[in-house]
């Protein structure tokens, strides 16, 4: 296939969850035409109505805008990923080839064959299929880390003495979010390495919700 079209989502346990679309045409990526997705319709952790949700938004607006679609859409995932987004392409009347390549042994699934197909290790279309799923991988875990990074700028933790950008990226890597800080325990904050009552304090006092 000269285009190809493929997506992968990123988020922590259902929170700030994105997806990315990387574009590779004739080999090579297409990096112009890269988009990223803040995922909207979408709460809690289900990575498949995660991925529905983003390549429905592709394609639909493709078909608005009268643009070219890809000779193969490819999907991080197994069977699951692939029947999800068969269906998003079923309801949009869209018959475009899809298939899903599985990290654990590299197995590559299709739309109506039931068995999964093995090419072999040294083989350029799996090395090309791999690099294609990693740069999508890439793209959309880089744009996660983004938007955690913004949120931990933006927040009401920056209000409270004694939270650094060292404290705040502990908070987040060990809550998730802004809102799992918002409604932690001060017991749970001190759970954290470094964090003790007073900084449990001061942070129920700022966040507005004391428990």
């Amino acid at each position: 296939p000269e285009r190809i079209e493929a997506f992968d989502i990123s988020n922590i346990q259902g929170k700030l969850s994105v997806g990315s679309l990387v574009v590779f045409e004739e080999g090579q990526p297409k990096k112009k035409n890269y988009r990223r997705f803040r995922v909207k319709r979408v709460k809690g952790i289900d990575d498949y109505a995660m991925l529905q949700e983003v390549t429905e938004r592709r394609y639909k607006r493709l078909l608005s805008e009268g643009k070219r679609l890809p000779d193969l859409v490819l999907v991080d995932g197994g069977k699951g990923q692939l029947s999800e987004v068969k269906k998003i392409l079923d309801s949009l009347n869209l018959e475009l080839p899809i298939i899903s390549i599985a990290k654990k042994e590299e197995e590559i699934f299709k739309t109506g064959v039931h068995q999964p197909i093995i090419l072999p290790s040294n083989s350029e279309a799996l090395f090309l299929l791999q690099r294609i799923r990693d740069e999508a991988h890439r793209f959309a875990v880089t744009y996660h880390r983004r938007i955690r990074s913004k949120e931990l700028r933006n927040s009401k933790l920056d209000l409270i003495p004694g939270i650094g950008a060292k404290r705040k990226r502990l908070l987040l890597e060990h809550f998730k979010s802004i809102e799992e800080i918002k409604n932690a325990s001060k017991v749970d904050i001190r759970k954290i390495p470094g964090f003790g009552d007073k900084i449990a304090e001061k942070i129920k006092t700022v966040m507005g919700v004391r428990r």
